[in-house]
């Protein structure tokens, strides 16, 4: 693509790639440091982290597809550090530590470390790395004080020295101090690889080439942006969605967004979105914005380097004192995991009216965080461990959507079974996928999981976030809902009792949980749901309905009432019998359309 940028370039194009590519190396080179050297399996195994660069004036310049709704947020944190810390105060190997959710953090797990990167005594730019902590002390809580330790922008290192004072304070405000040091020094470490990149290409090309590169690398992405906008018809386009009850309250806390797309840019607008709400899913500005950004850049351009210069064709609108752009002290324990996916799911759900043919199903919408304290019956030693179980993304134009699929805010795993019961007084007795999770459509979602975890000894859920308990994943372009997410509590025999969602009896219990306590040999039990539909599940291929029931994907039950798709005994297509129940389906349909 030929561009004004490419016309007005400094750099000739081979030195633009390659220093484009190399900024985007470095961010991966920081990863594997801190996912090989890091000691919570949060971390290591599950992948909750994300690091990335910065110019000298902070503007994002790459970064690592880890945790989308980490990196937008991440330069806020940068920015509250700098502000703490001017940069006329720091020196060589200096770095800034913080989490506060009100001075450039999001909720108090995500751990932010900034370091100024200096060639020849110069500022070059910034290395910051992000990663979620297995505990900072909180829970479940109606004020941010109970969420755990909250660490304004303070000095970490200074010149390569560890704040041994702050990082006793740290272990002291954690049930998890073994994992402490050792993931400060592995995010260090990736920090330092940064550095040492940095480095290597300054004295390559020298170092005005290099901040020329990142000059033109954020010009680059924003032309691209600019062109992909304008492929987006101009027009106001509208949704909401909501997460399910705060914890503290059986009402729906709902968000508005608005965009508005005209030539080459975007307004996004969220008037009309709910207060500040009692319960812990309030989301910082830095999150509101990261969770607009990374749910945009799906659908723009997604080739396009990864970096601040995309933020230039965006504008936002975030009203303050609303659950999306909150104050001190309304807790936000969990606005990564539920609130940001929410704001993407909307996002969507908009975009739907504008670009129907490209489209993407909403997702489970959810991260499904739990924390989780289990004591080994034996010696007494309370152990705690995390967990992240999937639900599934929504169908495409094109295709089914993903099975248990971790949710656009992150590129995360969950806790493998083996390394739990290794390390944990725990034992999971199912991970299994969910039949009929997944929203009915052309394209139908992808499906959620059942997952099974039982306390050997005593056992407690500190913390659970989770939504669509009250009716699913929306579709778009005539698709459908997907199933209910629901958490359990399994009894030593084997009796099933809703702590979080519907009841069978039709009763519905918040599904924000914390402090549920589990006697020594109970389980619990989580069934997550599946993405939604893609387009009107009549008009879906008969086989592969069949083939969806065949691998338990699709009850035979609902092959029938939903997708119109007769089979027999032996499960094979009974086409005539199909036929003249997707024409029983529709004309009811159309009569209860008429009715309405």
């Amino acid at each position: 693509m030929t561009t004004n940028i490419t016309k007005q370039r400094k750099l000739d194009p081979i030195t633009f790639e390659v220093l484009r590519r190399s900024f985007e190396y470095t961010c991966e080179r920081m990863s594997q440091v801190l996912q090989k050297a890091s000691f919570s399996p949060i971390i290591y195994d599950m992948v909750d982290y994300s690091n990335a660069i910065f110019d000298p004036d902070i503007n994002l310049i790459g970064q690592t597809a880890n945790c989308p709704v980490h990196i937008a947020a991440m330069h806020f944190s940068a920015r509250a550090s700098i502000r703490k810390f001017p940069i006329e105060e720091l020196g060589v190997d200096d770095v800034i530590v913080l989490n506060d959710p009100y001075d450039g953090g999001t909720h108090t797990p995500d751990v932010t470390m900034t370091m100024p990167v200096f060639y020849d005594g110069a500022l070059l730019g910034f290395a910051v790395s992000r990663a979620h902590w297995t505990d900072v002390g909180g829970g479940f809580d109606t004020h941010l004080a109970g969420e755990g330790l909250r660490l304004p922008p303070s000095l970490l290192y200074k010149g390569g020295k560890p704040n041994k004072e702050l990082i006793s304070v740290i272990k002291n405000n954690t049930r998890t101090p073994q994992y402490i040091e050792g993931d400060i020094q592995a995010q260090l470490g990736a920090l330092r690889a940064a550095r040492d990149e940095f480095a290597r290409l300054a004295e390559k090309y020298g170092p005005d080439v290099v901040r020329q590169g990142m000059r033109e690398v954020l010009d680059y992405t924003q032309e691209m942006t600019k062109e992909a906008i304008k492929q987006i018809p101009d027009g106001v386009y509208e949704a909401t969605d909501y997460v399910d009850s705060d914890g503290f309250s059986n009402e729906p806390v709902r968000l508005q967004v608005r965009l508005t797309v005209k030539g080459d840019s975007i307004d996004v607008d969220f008037k009309g979105s709910d207060p500040m709400t009692v319960g812990p899913i309030n989301s910082p500005y830095a999150n509101t914005a990261s969770a607009v950004y990374y749910s945009l850049k799906f659908f723009l351009n997604p080739e396009a380097p990864a970096n601040a210069g995309m933020y230039r064709q965006i504008h936002l609108t975030i009203p303050e004192n609303t659950w999306l752009n909150p104050h001190w002290p309304a807790p936000t324990l969990g606005c990564t995991t539920v609130s940001s996916s929410k704001i993407a799911a909307a996002i969507w759900m908009a975009l739907a009216k504008a670009i129907p043919d490209k489209i993407v199903a909403p997702t489970c919408s959810d991260a499904n965080w739990y924390v989780a304290s289990a004591t080994d019956p034996d010696t007494g030693e309370l152990h705690v461990f995390t967990d992240l179980p999937a639900g599934g993304w929504g169908g495409t134009p094109t295709h089914d959507g993903m099975h248990v699929t971790m949710d656009p805010l992150g590129n995360c795993q969950n806790l493998p079974a083996e390394i739990a019961e290794l390390l944990f007084p725990i034992r999971f007795n199912a991970f299994e996928m969910r039949t009929d999770s997944a929203g009915a459509g052309r394209f139908r979602g992808g499906v959620g999981v059942h997952v099974e975890v039982e306390f050997i000894g005593r056992g407690e859920m500190i913390w659970m976030e989770c939504s669509r308990t009250r009716e699913g994943s929306p579709g778009v372009n005539g698709g459908m809902h997907s199933a209910r997410q629901r958490q359990l509590r399994k009894t030593r025999d084997g009796q099933l009792q809703t702590i979080g969602g519907l009841d069978d009896d039709g009763t519905w219990h918040p599904q924000m949980l914390g402090g549920v306590q589990f006697k020594p040999g109970e389980s619990f039990v989580f069934e997550s749901t599946g993405g939604g539909g893609w387009g009107d599940p009549l008009t879906r291929d008969p086989e592969l309905v069949a083939q969806d029931v065949r691998e338990d994907i699709v009850s035979k039950k609902q092959a029938e009432n939903v997708y119109g798709v007769v089979l027999t005994d032996t499960l094979t297509l009974d086409l005539l019998a199909t036929n003249a129940k997707r024409i029983e389906l529709s004309n009811h349909r159309n009569s209860k359309s008429v009715l309405r």
